[in-house]
């Protein structure tokens, strides 16, 4: 059996071959460790009367005398006196006496500096107090930066506030550069307390803080800087902190930048981020771009007309293709005589090159070749940018729709995905019009046309939906077709949910389950439905005896 940690610090063993000192997690573990392995074998920690120095022995202390005599004899590398292990078990000790007399000896031992932290936030108001006490006389700048992990941690305690508090006013003590460990730190809650120090006390440049927002992956760092940044851009405001910004991959970076054009004195370069795709960011670009005088509702109208499937040649039937039966692919139809054949529809899939030529990656399904951030579309170049369709809806009128209608046939499936998004804004949805496109090859294509048909979902035809569960087609219609069969009224929940029971999806067939039990039958369904108990008699698996005698007494069957 593997020693435990408090059996290897009994036996003398030095702390960081025992524990991760680096990690936070690791003194807190210990100390509840202690505390546990105290009360079946309270022999392996010191007592009160070795703590003071008084006449008593433990076993814990003897076999560490031993051990701690046999490594120095012995000249083991790094071989130490026995008493900091113990004493470390100590300052855990579930008797608060012990734990006190522990921390009086605690100071001439500064790896155990975490247990003092730990110790801080201790129930007992004596051992509190004096670990406050030690904690503030040796706590200087080098030792907060290697224990902010630990006191953070501890702060999360009702009485670690101490802790907290006293770090950041020893780093605020301390020069600025001196937390650039705690800005890269791993732990979150570390980087988010070094951030909120550095911009309430400036020890961070504009730019720097640029940088930050642009690139910490934390979403309340982003906005913290990004704020920072924004009340200090001016007119003589330069290209080191606006371009991190504008460039940033997060939208709040992005928006923030946007909105500092304006205060720069660079409202005109807005426009281009009137297409990009995020929502945020587009409605911030709207802003800078009224303020300086232009409605960007014409702009958006050209952009989509220049989409459109009949300026890039594209078929005008507003009909997407049809599916294979059996494998979810589109087919192709015939082109009609005196017609030039449509351009492949992008599905997402990297198409196979010729001989002899390289392969050519194609956009993921559900995205489409979008510009770069801030880049908005060429007059002219027909390059599929999905911002400016939502944009159109976003600020548009529902006049707006004969714009967006035709690209449902777009061959990209980002513009058509974002073409019906905007139709639902614009609180145009035709369920007949959008019904086909829930057998688009794209997958979120199918999703935002299920997102559009939900509020119509009982005015689907619920056999043409129950025909799209089969297996043959691919998973996404299927979800969708679902999801609408879910939102239909009577039995027709019941019955989708029933046909996935057997699924070989299991997320399909979870969700089948979850369905089936929390379905009610509805006011007005005509009681003594033999389907009804021909359904629920095969779903008895998922219900007690009792429950499905209720189902059964509440829609008049079974009786």
């Amino acid at each position: 059996m593997t020693e435990s940690a408090v059996e290897r610090l009994a036996s003398g063993v030095p702390l960081r071959d025992v524990l991760d000192v680096g990690a936070p997690g690791s003194w807190t573990d210990l100390d509840v460790e202690v505390r546990a392995s105290a009360r079946y074998r309270p022999g392996l920690l010191p007592g009160l009367a070795w703590v003071e120095g008084r006449s008593g022995w433990t076993v814990s202390s003897l076999i560490a005398a031993t051990v701690g005599r046999l490594r120095r004899e012995r000249g083991a590398e790094n071989a130490v006196e026995s008493v900091e292990p113990l004493l470390a078990l100590a300052l855990c000790h579930p008797d608060g006496r012990v734990r006190g007399a522990a921390l009086a000896r605690a100071r001439e031992y500064p790896d155990l500096l975490p247990l003092i932290v730990v110790r801080a936030a201790d129930w007992a108001e004596p051992v509190r107090e004096a670990a406050r006490e030690l904690l503030r006389d040796v706590l200087d700048v080098d030792a907060a930066v290697a224990l902010a992990p630990l006191i953070l941690l501890v702060g999360r305690r009702g009485r670690g506030d101490f802790g907290v508090r006293l770090l950041g006013e020893v780093l605020r003590r301390a020069p600025g550069e001196r937390l650039g460990p705690l800005y890269g730190s791993a732990d979150r809650t570390v980087r988010r307390f070094a951030h909120r120090l550095a911009v309430a006390e400036g020890f961070l440049s504009p730019a720097e803080l640029a940088r930050a927002a642009a690139r910490d992956g934390d979403a309340v760092i982003q906005g913290l800087c990004a704020e920072a940044v924004l009340k200090t851009v001016s007119a003589d405001v330069g290209d080191d902190v606006l371009r991190p910004l504008l460039t940033a991959r997060n939208p709040r970076a992005r928006s923030s930048g946007v909105t500092a054009l304006r205060r720069a004195g660079r409202a005109t370069e807005a426009e281009r981020f009137l297409t990009d795709r995020s929502a945020v960011v587009r409605a911030c670009a709207r802003y800078v771009v009224r303020r300086l005088g232009t409605d960007p509702l014409p702009l958006y109208r050209a952009w989509c007309s220049d989409l459109a499937p009949e300026a890039g040649g594209e078929r005008q039937t507003g009909q997407p293709r049809e599916l294979k039966r059996g494998t979810g692919q589109a087919r192709k139809p015939k082109p009609e005589t005196g017609q030039t054949r449509e351009p492949k529809r992008d599905t997402g899939k990297v198409r196979e090159p010729e001989p002899g030529q390289a392969r050519e990656p194609e956009p993921e399904i559900g995205h489409a070749r979008e510009p770069e951030s801030g880049q908005g579309p060429e007059r002219g170049s027909f390059v599929p940018v999905p911002g400016a369709v939502i944009g159109l809806a976003e600020c548009g009128e529902r006049a707006d729709a004969v714009l967006l209608w035709p690209l449902l046939a777009h061959p990209v499936p980002a513009v058509r995905a974002r073409a019906v998004a905007g139709l639902r804004l614009l609180d145009v949805v035709d369920a007949g019009r959008l019904r086909p496109l829930l057998e688009d090859p794209a997958p979120g294509v199918v999703r935002e046309t299920g997102l559009a048909l939900l509020p119509s979902a009982q005015e689907l035809p619920a056999d043409w939906l129950m025909e799209r569960l089969g297996e043959r087609w691919p998973r996404h219609v299927r979800v969708a077709a679902f999801r609408l069969l879910s939102a239909g009224s009577g039995i027709v929940p019941l019955r989708a949910a029933v046909e996935l029971l057997e699924d070989p999806d299991p997320k399909l067939r979870g969700w089948a389950e979850q369905a089936v039990q929390r379905w009610h039958p509805p006011a007005g369904l005509p009681g003594g439905e033999a389907e009804v108990e021909a359904l629920l008699d095969r779903c008895t698996h998922l219900f007690s005896s009792y429950v499905l005698r209720r189902r059964k007494w509440e829609a008049g069957v079974g009786r």
